[in-house]
This record gives C-alpha cells, structure tokens and sequence, in this order.
C-alpha cells in the first residue's frame, strides 16, 4: 500500500527535473566510455603485433572471444538486473572493465590477451549493455524510442571519442601505459555513474514519462506482460533471435574487412579509415533520429525501413570501385544500423512487456553477438579460399534480405498479454 500511495501521490507532483533524463545521460556516458574503450582495441592492435610479432589470426581471435563471451554474458545480465536491478550489474560490469585493462597492460604471450581481454572485458561489455538499455526503457513509456536510441548513440560516440584519445596516448606514452590510463579512466567513471542509476520512477515516486495514471498504477505495483520462459514459447521470439543474429554477422563483418577491401582497391589506408568514422557518425544520427521515428510510426516499422536500407547497400558493395561510393554506402548503412539497434528495446517492450524485458532483450542479443563472433571469422575464411570478398559480400547481402523478410513477417500485436504463439 506505501508503494501504491507514492505512486498515485507522484502524479499530483511536479519536480523540477524528471530523473529519467538523468538516466538517459548517464546511460549515455556508461556506454560511451564502456563501449569506446572497449571498442579501442584496433587502436592497439598494430602496436601490440609490433611487439610480440605475433599473426592477425591470433591477435584478433580475442576480439571473437570478447564478443562470444558477451553473447553469452547479456542473457544472465538481462536476468540479474530484472532481479536485483542495474547498480549492482553495472558496478560489477565497470569492476571487470578495468580489471581488464589494468592486466592487458602487462602481457607478454597470446593466452593472457584471450583471458583479459577475450574473457574479462567480454564479461564486463556483456554484463553492461543490457542493464543500461533496459533500464532506461522502463523510465520512459511515450518517447521510449527517442530515449533508448540517445543512450544507444553512446556506443558510437565512443568511437570517435574514446578511439582518438587512445591513439595519441599510445602515441605519447606507449600502449601498456595507454592500457593502464584507460582503466583509471573506466574504474573512476562506469563505477561512480552506476551508483546514480535508479531501475524505475517508483523507487523516487515518479511515473514513466508520457504514461497516465491508470496504466502506471497497476504496472508500478507489477510489471505486466510475458516471462523469459513464456516469449521464448513464441515463434515471434525466434525470429528476431535469427534477425538479430544474421545481423550481427553481416555488421561486424563489414566493420572487420571494410577497409581491408577498400585498400585492395587502391584506397589509401588513411582514406579507408574514414569509412568507420563515416559509418560511426551516422549511426549516432540513425540511433536518434530512427529512435525517435519509432516512437510517432512503430519499432517494427522503422526496423523494416533499417533492414531494406542494409539489404540494399549490401547488394550494392560488391560493385563499389571508387571512395565517394564507399561513403554513401558507410553514411547509409552507418545510419540504418543504428536505427536497428535502437529499436530493439522499444519493440521488445511493445511485444513482450516490461515483466521479463532485460531477459528478452539479452536473449536476442546473444544472438545478435554470437552472430558478430562467427561473421568476421567466415568472412575472412571465404576471402582466403576465394582471394576476394566477392562472394562473401554477396553471402552479408542474403544475410540481410533474411532479416528483412522475418521482420516483415512478425505479426502485430493487440497486447503483451495476448500474443500469438507458435
């Protein structure tokens, strides 16, 4: 009963700032440095091969290890922070990050770089990304989409934050004092803004934003919609764990051998490099803008919109020869994979319900990052076997055109509650 008279007290209450903005700039912060830092391993891929002359294969084999272990790691995040809410799982999750690169400071042989890196900074990044996501979705009810696809937009301001300041201490310090900075950075930052983040409006009396009352009383007393085992049930539920695989299998595909590609070419290195900023740049524009378009026409709908664009840039790459091509295909697929990712939260949520949405949400996830470990790995196996991209490029294409017809297919719904199964 206390609960329930904070929450109907909340609604004759006017405070000066609605706490879930709050949330929604520290979730941004948490996935900037988290996902910047972690996402900076390129930088200190050429200087470590330099030191220990170890092969690309070796040396990148923790990079598909670090996204293997996330799979794995955001299905039992998704659980905890149902359960116990997102200040412990973030907190733990910031522990692991520096943990990480305080060690990956100090290797001298290839298995400490798939322990510390592959294992401990898997951990850390799987255990963060969802707890933050799902979190922030439970503050906002109207502008769901707009809110979660800002957080969202964290991951690729990383990249071009976190990934140029890594690359000039490497420059002015070396790359195991750059691994040891990072680590202050990340231990100072992700723990001290975990300890701000709150898991519902209730907890401090407020409503979701844009929610009324009568919908907000019964959900803030409990959460309505389905369990982990009541979507996994769902035929609807599988098909976006296979959209969501295939496109994490094509995306970091593209990322991995981009620019390998476009230098094959005869673009110059520094050129090819741009690519992934221009792809980084837009995606912080597709995650806000195909966020908040979700909000006025529907997650599944932007979805659609996201996978026909990738769809079509993919067909288009194998014939791309000249560097003003190559950026109209980074900004255009830049841009739709960050309305891909923004939307998932949102879509979840409108499918499912908020019962079980960090469960869910790190169920499909899981397939998106196990998808991203096996990608870059058959990607490069079928350009060694071929000696060009070609066919593999072709392979990312259907990849995507499979996740456009099983988001076409997914079925609306009257309701969380009444969704039909398979």
């Amino acid at each position: 009963m206390d609960k329930l008279a904070s929450i109907l007290s909340a609604e004759n209450k006017k405070p000066r700032l609605f706490y879930g903005y709050v949330m929604v700039a520290l979730g941004f912060i948490l996935m900037l440095i988290g996902y910047g830092s972690i996402g900076s391993f390129g930088i200190f891929f050429k200087p470590i091969l330099l030191e220990f002359s170890w092969t690309r294969a070796i040396t990148s084999g923790a990079l598909s290890l670090n996204l293997a272990v996330q799979g794995i790691l955001v299905i039992f995040s998704g659980r905890l922070t149902d359960r116990f809410g997102p200040r412990m799982v973030v907190t733990a999750a910031g522990l692991l990050l520096a943990l990480s690169f305080f060690l990956m400071s100090q290797i001298t042989v290839p298995w400490q770089l798939y322990l510390y890196f592959g294992i401990l900074g898997g951990m850390g990044q799987g255990s963060m990304l969802v707890s933050v996501v799902s979190t922030v979705a439970r503050w906002f009810d109207r502008r769901r989409g707009l809110m979660v696809g800002i957080v969202s937009a964290g991951i690729a301001g990383g990249q071009l934050v976190v990934a140029p300041l890594a690359n000039q201490m490497i420059i002015n310090y070396g790359w195991r004092t750059s691994y040891l900075i990072l680590g202050i950075i990340t231990l100072m930052i992700l723990v001290v803004v975990a300890q701000f983040f709150k898991r519902d409006p209730s907890q401090i009396g407020q409503l979701p934003d844009g929610a009324g009352r009568e919908i907000q009383v019964d959900s803030g007393l409990e959460s309505t919609g389905l369990s982990l085992r009541e979507a996994i049930y769902t035929r609807q539920m599988w098909m976006l764990f296979i959209a969501y695989f295939c496109f994490g299998f094509f995306a970091i595909a593209v990322l991995s051998h981009i620019v390998p590609h476009a230098t094959d070419l005869g673009i110059s290195a520094v050129s090819a490099a741009t690519i992934i900023s221009a792809m980084g740049g837009l995606g912080i524009v597709g995650r806000i803008g195909m966020g908040s378009a979700a909000d006025r026409i529907g997650p599944k709908r932007v979805l659609t919109i996201g996978f026909i664009l990738t769809t079509a840039m993919l067909f288009w790459l194998p014939f791309i020869k000249e560097q003003g091509m190559f950026y109209v295909f980074a900004g255009v697929l830049g841009f739709a994979w960050g309305g891909s990712i923004a939307v998932l939260s949102p879509l979840l949520a409108e499918s499912f319900g908020m019962k079980a949405h960090g469960a869910i949400l790190g169920t499909i996830m899981s397939g998106g990052l196990l998808g991203s470990a096996v990608g870059p790995l058959l990607t490069g196996y079928m350009f060694d076997v071929n000696s060009n991209y070609q066919s593999a490029f072709m392979v990312l294409a259907i990849l995507s055109l499979i996740s456009l017809i099983l988001t076409i297919l997914l079925k609306p719904y009257e309701s969380a509650g009444s969704m039909k199964t398979a």
